[in-house]
């Protein structure tokens, strides 16, 4: 299915896209697995780069498939997001530029990473520890930070809640879509209360869309009706070019860019670029 557009977004021609006003930070979340968190940060964040924008991906899961999609080193002894939360170590010394995509950087993620869910209780301002690193990093050069979250309300995900201006929520066209979405936002309303009153839901990305069905339909309708403006007018669509890119370490952008997945995200990332985050 072709990607809707919103009217007042212009078409290709628009090469540099807006620059926002400061980086804007946005965590992928959503605990359910299998809803395109991964894909949507990773095409998101390539779109972006290829219109003139800077972008920093932070593979927050341990499975590392953002890095793995990004070409991006994430076994043996490299230094990864693991070190940077438990030992402290500086952001700048593990982000990597993504090869062949000049405006892309990625802080990794390693299996290590399992790890730090336990490690982390024990430590001093646990749920700060990925704000206070991008805190202490050089963002001046960056125009957005995109955090990859894993599938899971656990301390890895309030991390990235803690850390970020905004949310991006992934949610399929399937039947449970709407299933446990209200935990997570709850999780969201009570780390604003008291942990990050500027955070925001800020986007809705409606996913795995099959047109050939009425009920993908119908949860689009369904989701719509409950986030009204805040669901970005394209839907993504179901694409095995999306499956696909991540093993040959591309994004779909650059795997297929005639794609329909890529030329779908390519409109949601103009859409978010284009639009102002709903900040209140």
């Amino acid at each position: 299915m072709a990607a809707a557009q919103a009217g007042e977004v212009p078409r290709d021609g628009d090469s540099t896209w807006p620059r926002p006003s400061k980086c804007r930070v946005i965590a992928v979340a959503n605990q359910k697995g299998g809803v395109g968190k991964t894909t949507t940060s990773v095409n998101i964040a390539a779109a972006l780069s290829m219109h003139g924008q800077r972008v920093l991906v932070v593979d927050l899961d341990p499975q590392g498939n953002a890095s793995t999609a990004l070409a991006t080193e994430h076994r043996g002894d490299v230094k990864d997001v693991y070190q940077v939360l438990v030992d402290d170590i500086p952001m700048a010394d593990i982000v990597k530029p993504v090869p062949d995509m000049p405006n892309l950087y990625c802080a990794p993620a390693t299996i290590d990473l399992a790890g730090a869910e336990i490690e982390l209780v024990s430590l001093v301002a646990r749920e700060a520890r990925l704000r206070r690193a991008l805190a202490a990093y050089d963002v001046v050069d960056l125009d957005y930070i995109v955090i990859d979250c894993p599938p899971s309300l656990g301390l890895l995900t309030v991390n990235a809640l803690v850390a970020a201006d905004e949310v991006m929520i992934p949610i399929q066209c399937e039947y449970y879509a709407l299933e446990g979405l209200g935990m997570l936002l709850r999780n969201v309303d009570l780390i604003k209360a008291h942990l990050n009153p500027t955070l925001q839901l800020s986007t809705i990305v409606l996913t795995m869309y099959d047109g050939r069905t009425r009920l993908a339909s119908q949860v689009a309708d369904e989701v719509r009706a409950h986030f009204g403006d805040t669901v970005l007018n394209t839907v993504i669509p179901r694409s095995v070019r999306l499956s696909e890119a991540p093993s040959y370490g591309q994004s779909v952008m650059t795997y297929d860019p005639g794609s329909s997945g890529a030329m779908a995200y390519m409109d949601a990332a103009r859409e978010i670029a284009h639009r102002a985050a709903t900040l209140a």
